[in-house]
C-alpha cells in the first residue's frame, strides 16, 4: 500500500501541473498583441454594428410604408373604440350566452325527470338502437 501513495501523490502533481500550465497558456494566448488587436477590432466591430442598427432601425420608422402602417393601425385601433362595435360584440356576447343557458336548462331537465339521474343523450340512445336490431 505504501507503495500506492508515491504513485499517488505523482498523479495528483501531475494534474496540478497540467491545470497550472493550462492556466498560463491561456494567459499567454490572451495577452499576445495579435489577441489584444483581434478583441479591440471585434469591440470596434461591435460598436459600429450597433450604431449602424440604430440608424437604420431610425430610418425604417420615419420612413412612409412605417407611416403608414401606423396611421392604419390608428384607424383600426378608432373603429374598435367604437360604441356600435361595443354594442355589437354585447350583443353577440349575450345571444351566444343565452343560447347556451337554454341548452345547458334542458340538459339539467332531462337529468332531472330520469329515474336514474342522468339520461342518455339522442345521440347515444340512437346509438344503443342501432347496436340492438330487436328493440327497434
Amino acid at each position: 500500500m505504501a507503495e500506492n501513495q508515491p504513485h499517488e501523490e505523482s498523479l495528483r502533481q501531475e494534474f496540478e501541473a497540467l491545470g497550472k500550465n493550462l492556466i498560463e497558456a491561456l494567459r499567454s494566448v490572451w495577452e499576445t498583441p495579435e489577441s489584444r488587436r483581434l478583441r479591440e477590432e471585434m469591440t470596434s466591430s461591435l460598436a459600429e454594428l450597433g450604431v449602424t442598427l440604430k440608424r437604420e432601425a431610425e430610418s425604417l420608422a420615419n420612413s412612409p410604408a412605417a407611416q403608414q402602417a401606423r396611421q392604419s393601425v390608428e384607424q383600426v385601433g378608432e373603429k374598435l373604440r367604437a360604441p356600435e362595435v361595443h354594442q355589437k360584440a354585447r350583443a353577440e356576447l349575450i345571444s351566444a350566452l343565452q343560447i347556451l343557458n337554454q341548452e345547458l336548462q334542458k340538459v339539467i331537465e332531462r337529468w332531472q325527470s330520469s329515474p336514474g339521474g342522468v339520461e342518455q343523450t339522442d345521440g347515444q340512445a340512437d346509438a344503443s338502437q342501432n347496436d340492438n336490431p330487436e328493440k327497434g
